[in-house]
């Protein structure tokens, strides 16, 4: 069975960091692109990141640029992000996606979310 379950998110004050993972099983983790999307209260759901199958490349929107670092381990069939310098706009919950084509088609497969809150 296909499972992708991410964790690391809470509760943290602006200028904080928080490490999200993404842990997958069912399917050889390699072999997928994997990215993190996230949805804030009353918004859409929104690309934050994204890293290839093949040679490990990424991609960031631009929000995030310079304070996310996206990465994966395929030994441990994880999938990490890094964040830094969050701030209040970074509120929301997170989820992960594999597919191995980019972007996701609708049938991919998601996680259920970790909430991230950044407040004082």
């Amino acid at each position: 069975q296909v499972q992708l379950v991410e964790s690391g998110g809470g509760l943290v004050q602006p200028g904080g960091s928080l490490r999200l993972s993404c842990a997958v099983s069912g399917f050889t983790l390699e072999y997928y692109a994997i990215g993190w999307f996230c949805r804030a209260p009353g918004k859409g759901r929104e690309g934050v990141s994204f890293i290839s199958s093949a040679d490990g490349s990424t991609e960031y929107a631009d929000s995030v640029k310079g304070r996310f670092t996206i990465s994966r381990d395929n030994a441990k069939n994880t999938v990490y992000l890094e964040m830094d310098s969050l701030n209040p706009d970074d509120t929301a919950v997170y989820y992960c996606v594999a597919d191995t084509i980019w972007p996701p088609r609708t049938d991919a497969h998601w996680g259920q979310g970790t909430q991230v809150t950044v407040s004082a």
